[in-house]
């Protein structure tokens, strides 16, 4: 570790080894002195930042409620259209393609039963509910419902489910958006107010 990289700095590369690892080899099957070994840390310097893997995925899962929870929050203010439903996917779809949410996402999917013990894991299911929620605003329907949560999903699967080659990050957004607008249009509207 160099003495000038900044602490930030240091956990964010922390937890950017560590979800290479754990998207390789599995969380479960990759222990804490691999992630300082491929730090090229000692295993002190690495619980000087981290005390557990868990800490490391509930601060990679803790960036990403933060965004979540701008999101929410912006999208409740909003009225239940389908141009706000549009907007709230691509701006859901930004926040997933950008910085590091690739390499987040890619762990999420190889990783889904040791999140699911983590309370990490369990805070963005009841994120990814409450987004939904408000993507089907005024159709509580269970095809409502459905759609929304599906939308959601479009977004997250294009990391794994399109394996075209040499599809680059733009092209995977442009499909998951175009597919995830398609299931928010067969959503219905609210009634009208009187």
């Amino acid at each position: 570790m160099r003495v000038s990289q900044s602490t930030g700095g240091t956990r964010e590369r922390i937890k950017a080894v560590a979800l290479e690892l754990f998207t390789e080899q599995g969380y479960e099957a990759t222990s804490l002195r691999e992630v300082a070994e491929r730090l090229g840390v000692t295993k002190a310097a690495l619980y000087y930042h981290f005390k557990s893997k868990d800490e490391i995925v509930t601060s990679v899962v803790e960036d990403r409620l933060v965004r979540m929870d701008a999101l929410i929050a912006w999208a409740e203010t909003q009225p239940p259209t389908l141009a706000t439903r549009h907007a709230v996917i691509e701006r859901y779809a930004e926040t997933m393609f950008s910085g590091g949410q690739p390499s987040v996402m890619r762990f999420f999917e190889q990783n889904q039963t040791a999140l699911k013990s983590l309370s990490a894991g369990r805070e963005i299911r009841e994120r990814m509910f409450r987004l939904a929620n408000v993507l089907c605003a005024g159709d509580d329907s269970p095809g409502g419902q459905l759609r929304a949560a599906l939308a959601l999903f479009a977004v997250h699967s294009s990391w794994f489910a399109v394996r075209t080659p040499g599809i680059t990050d733009a092209e995977r957004k442009q499909v998951a958006l175009e597919v995830a607008n398609e299931l928010l249009t067969a959503i219905a509207p609210p009634p009208p107010t009187p």
